[in-house]
């Protein structure tokens, strides 16, 4: 297998990029493409020892920022690092790519360079979230800020065989985030929606209200781009202020700071748990490629789950079975019709 990596995207880019690569060749078998100004990575590279058959790097002289207009960046900036890295998935260079760049940019770019899926309406940010009791798939996440009932019932059908295959989960259940339980609530998107689902060949389990996602008792939460955006957000911002606060409450007293030692191993496992460095990255599904969009802050061990991610996806021929249950579900509606 070929994963490659967008040189020049993230916050520590080229250093935490190499690093990880590094890392993951060493632990899984696979060869790596790292795009980006050769001399900058090659730099990088000279501090670690690995087989240097395992690594190459394709020189991209340009680079796209995150405060650029994704399409028209994709479009002028042909030799940035994360433009190459795309044409070498399109071009079966590449079985895999993973960028912690643009989101924006690495989401128009998979669409309009590696390709939708043939019938995939429209491709989901699809990432898995840390839950109380399991972890559990937004889906989208911000690709599709206006969505037809339609794009939900694929992304439903995205995220079952994400989840069965990537997280080994047998039959997950899959939940449509509305105001309320009760199967009539919602505005028109919501209703259409919840009937698509239920109908469906899916282990639907109804309306799911935003305070219990995090329960993570269901696995597949399915909702329009714009809804998805906002819910990881939040869910993070939260995360990361109970952290906080508990730390400037733990520093108030001799006695909090007493408790806080003795409760070290605790907080570390619960920190270790809501980690999204963890999980590696957000799948794009419905491309017609392995894309694994990485978090902007991404460090090694973040690029090295990233590329484990892949890996898994490939191995499992993930994209296969995507285009099966897509075609079963276009063939199904044609004989409706």
């Amino acid at each position: 297998m070929v994963v490659v990596v967008d040189g020049m995207g993230g916050d520590f880019s080229p250093s935490a990029v190499v690093e990880g690569c590094v890392a993951a060749i060493k632990e899984y078998d696979i060869s790596i493409l790292i795009t980006g100004p050769e001399n900058l990575i090659r730099q990088e590279l000279k501090k670690y020892n690995y087989e240097s058959n395992k690594i190459k790097i394709v020189d991209a002289k340009e680079v796209i920022s995150t405060n650029e207009h994704p399409v028209i960046a994709i479009k002028r900036k042909k030799d940035s690092s994360l433009v190459k890295a795309l044409n070498l998935v399109k071009n079966g260079e590449a079985d895999a790519i993973i960028s912690a760049g643009s989101t924006g940019a690495f989401l128009a770019g998979c669409t309009l360079i590696v390709g939708r899926i043939k019938g995939i309406d429209r491709p989901a940010l699809a990432p898995v979230v840390p839950g109380k009791k399991n972890p559990f798939m937004i889906i989208d996440c911000g690709a599709n800020a206006e969505c037809k009932p339609h794009y939900l019932l694929q992304f439903g059908i995205m995220g079952k065989i994400y989840f069965e295959n990537i997280l080994k989960i047998a039959n997950p259940s899959v939940g449509l985030v509305n105001i309320g339980a009760e199967e009539e609530k919602g505005n028109e998107l919501s209703k259409s929606t919840h009937k698509l689902l239920k109908e469906a060949n899916l282990n639907f389990v109804g309306n799911v209200e935003a305070r219990d996602i995090p329960k993570g008792d269901v696995n597949v939460i399915v909702c329009d781009g714009f809804t998805g955006n906002v819910i990881l957000k939040l869910y993070e911002g939260a995360v990361a202020n109970i952290f906080e606060l508990l730390k400037i409450r733990i520093m108030e007293s001799f006695r909090t700071k007493l408790g806080g030692i003795l409760l070290k191993p605790v907080f570390r496992k619960f920190k270790k748990d809501f980690d999204y460095k963890e999980y590696g990255g957000a799948a794009f599904l419905g491309v017609n490629g392995i894309c694994i969009k990485a978090h902007g802050s991404s460090d090694a061990k973040a690029f090295k789950n990233a590329i484990k991610q892949a890996k898994i996806f490939y191995d499992n021929k993930v994209i296969d079975k995507l285009k099966k249950e897509i075609e079963k579900l276009s063939a199904e509606e044609k004989n409706i019709n």
